[in-house]
């Protein structure tokens, strides 16, 4: 077993993977950014060091300054958890180079499986079908509309690289292929480091179920159960659910043999998950996700295992502790993935901001896995995913009513959060029985009456000059320490949107929270910003005409691409922004007469 690991990774996942090494009684060691420099991952890793920077390119994606960190800190061992470089066969090998172990599979099947096309392949060679596709990197526009008269419309370009909806465009038309090619292109570059697209056909109603894999050194490989992920949202999923409701056994059974058919066929090692789309009582191959799955607690619930601990015992090299055959599904468990996203009227438009409340919901069989607390503020430059809230039940039914109650005792202030929407989708009809799809919610989920939460109030500072005793954080070559000092006792003013709370000293004042539309009227023409983020590009020029609704620019913020759209027509009369600018929300970029 490893005396010290090193986690790759910030938020929510950090914090699981940390409690889990923190249990098994290894040294955790963290990475932090500049942003993160008093995030909860940090404030609960027994060592952690600066990577510099603020962008995730800048930190969490810089491979030299982690292999240093890893150098310093003696770490035998790297977690890399979900996303950033959780399936990038070159940071694998990199870390393999330095005699580290890579807590994950072998780069050769993160190289087959992280390339979507070359997954197609293996799962093909493995005997199991996918959805009918295009298994070659995209060049144009025009191979897209090709694909698309052969097969129909609509048809989905997908990112190679890719996962969780991002570097994804759903094209209706001939038309819109050369448009949206490029915006998948440039939204998978920025996520993931990688351009390359595909094209596959777009199922009409299908169910999003999805299989856990295990597979240890010595060539054990065992499926734990299925997970129905079909709750999304622009293809990211809000709810996931164990056991799939409505789900034959018999295709349950064959769907987890695929999923050992697949593994076995690239060599997989570790923890992983193969991906299928379900529909008319087929089911076909998408995808397989080469690490850890945010919605893995779901599985732990039902099989009662810790996945993080298995993960870090096969990479130790001990083989599997069960076969196939010992393992035993119990009850039900859904998963709600709280994310800073505003559900209003269906926007679901990304909400950074300082957290200034955060009350977990208790109880039997209710967990609460977060990477944020009071104070901390989420950032536009990483993922949106505040906290995972899981709960059990005996049986479905018993499981909806306890996650409805768990989400309507959480209180989170500061920031918009997918609760409504969670709420929303719980308790539908149609959730319910078991009659939703990957395209429910967009299509057919009311969320017109959701309206955006109400702005904070800054908050107001102690003038009182009593000292009291703090915990400072203090960098000693690039190591981070806690010592103690005796302070006024006084808020501190958070000088920039990036600057987080310190150690306790008080309350944060409070960023103002995104709500709103994709665009926004700050005055008689104006269109504004409705959140903070980096222009991606300027969709007019000064003397255009526009029509109401029409995007005037794209807008990144948390990994997302975001039209900022008109809100009336006239006539273009300045342009304040370019590519590249990091604005605010609120910001005016654009004048319309």
């Amino acid at each position: 077993m490893f005396d010290k690991v090193l986690v790759a990774n910030r938020a929510e996942i950090a914090v699981r993977v940390i409690r889990t090494l923190r249990e098994l009684g290894i040294t955790s060691v963290a990475i932090f950014s500049d942003l993160d420099r008093d995030a909860l991952h940090v404030r609960l890793a027994d060592e952690a060091y600066s990577l510099g920077g603020q962008t995730a390119a800048e930190s969490y994606l810089n491979t030299d300054a982690i292999l240093d960190v890893i150098r310093r800190s003696g770490a035998q061992a790297v977690h890399p958890g979900y996303g950033f470089f959780s399936e990038n066969a070159d940071f694998a090998r990199a870390i393999t180079a330095e005699g580290v172990t890579f807590i994950g599979p072998p780069p050769e099947a993160i190289e087959v499986m992280g390339d979507k096309i070359s997954s197609r392949l293996a799962a093909e060679k493995g005997g199991v079908a996918g959805v009918p596709g295009r298994s070659e990197v995209l060049t144009s526009g025009d191979e897209v509309v090709a694909f698309g008269e052969e097969f129909g419309w609509p048809v989905a370009i997908k990112a190679a690289f890719g996962g969780g909806g991002r570097g994804m465009r759903v094209v209706p038309s001939a038309d819109q292929a050369a448009a949206a090619l490029e915006s998948a292109q440039n939204e998978a570059l920025k996520g993931f480091g990688r351009s390359e697209c595909y094209v596959e056909r777009y199922l009409t109603w299908p169910r999003h179920i999805e299989m856990q894999v295990l597979a240890d050194t010595q060539g054990n490989t065992v499926w734990l159960g299925e997970r129905d992920c079909s709750s999304q949202r622009r293809h990211q999923k809000l709810i996931e659910e164990s056991p799939a409701p409505e789900f034959p056994d018999e295709i349950r059974q064959a769907m987890g043999q695929a999923a050992v058919d697949v593994s076995k066929a690239c060599g997989y090692v570790n923890a992983g998950t193969v991906e299928f789309l379900y529909q008319d009582g087929e089911f076909y191959f998408l995808e397989m996700n080469t690490r850890l799955q945010v919605e893995h607690p779901v599985t732990e619930f039902v099989v009662g295992m810790d996945l993080v601990e298995l993960q870090v015992r096969v990479a130790a090299g001990e083989p599997l502790p069960f076969a196939q055959s010992d393992i035993e599904r119990r009850g039900h468990a859904i998963e709600c993935r709280i994310n800073a996203e505003n559900p209003a009227k269906g926007r679901f438009l990304p909400s950074p901001g300082t957290i200034t409340k955060f009350r977990r919901p208790d109880g039997y069989a209710t967990r609460t896995d977060a990477g944020y607390d009071d104070g901390d503020t989420v950032s536009q430059y990483y993922d949106n995913l505040v906290a995972k809230l899981v709960v059990w039940g005996q049986d479905r039914e018993h499981a909806r009513r306890r996650m409805i109650r768990a989400l309507e005792e959480t209180e989170i202030e500061g920031i918009a959060t997918t609760i409504p929407a969670h709420l929303a989708i719980l308790n539908h009809p149609d959730f319910i029985a078991a009659q939703h799809s990957t395209k429910w919610v967009e299509e057919k989920l009311d969320l017109s009456s959701v309206e955006a939460p109400a702005k904070p109030e800054p908050s107001s500072g102690d003038d009182g000059e009593a000292l009291v005793e703090r915990q400072v954080d203090v960098e000693v070559d690039g190591r981070r320490h806690r010592v103690k000092l005796w302070v006024p006792d006084v808020t501190p003013v958070v000088a920039a949107a990036g600057a987080t709370a310190g150690t306790g000293a008080g309350r944060p004042r409070p960023a103002a929270s995104a709500a709103g539309g994709g665009g926004g009227a700050a005055g008689a023409g104006q269109v504004a910003v409705p959140m903070q983020g980096t222009i991606v590009k300027v969709l007019v020029s000064q003397g255009d005409s526009v029509e109401a609704g029409q995007p005037v620019a794209v807008l990144e913020a948390m990994k997302m691409e975001n039209n900022v759209n008109a809100e009336k027509a006239g006539t273009v009369t300045e342009i304040r922004v370019k590519a590249g600018d990091t604005v605010s929300a609120g910001d005016v970029i654009a004048v319309i007469e």
